[in-house]
């Protein structure tokens, strides 16, 4: 649960900051597409084209993450966490790439780790 950080704030502040718009993304049928899923991870490192939805993605991650995700309900997060499991679970390089990117100082990370410790 300690990498929850970035994936989480991705995906849930894309669905939450658009009221809806991208509610019909199918995350398992993503998931489950290894072709599907490197095109979104190579959007999100800037190595590849991007979709409407990895663009929004893009777009409103630098807000997520400073806010800690404030417009997400819990399905969001729940959907977010199965992501980021699967990534940590099955493309751990990818994961590692994406924290590395998106959290370079390990700023996020330990804020969410300084939350995590207190729910315990």
């Amino acid at each position: 649960m300690k990498a929850i950080v970035i994936l989480c704030f991705l995906i849930g502040s894309v669905i939450a900051q658009n009221s809806g718009k991208y509610d019909h993304v199918d995350v398992d049928g993503i998931l489950r597409n290894n072709r599907v899923l490197t095109n979104y991870i190579k959007c999100m490192l800037g190595q590849g084209p991007c979709t409407s939805e990895g663009r929004e993605l893009k777009k409103v991650l630098p807000e997520a993450l400073r806010t800690d995700c404030a417009k997400c309900d819990e399905r969001q997060k729940a959907t977010a966490e199965k992501v980021i499991n699967h990534l940590r679970n099955n493309r751990l390089a990818d994961w590692n790439r994406l924290v590395a990117k998106y959290d370079p100082t390990g700023e996020y990370k330990k804020r969410f780790e300084s939350l995590e410790t207190r729910k315990q």
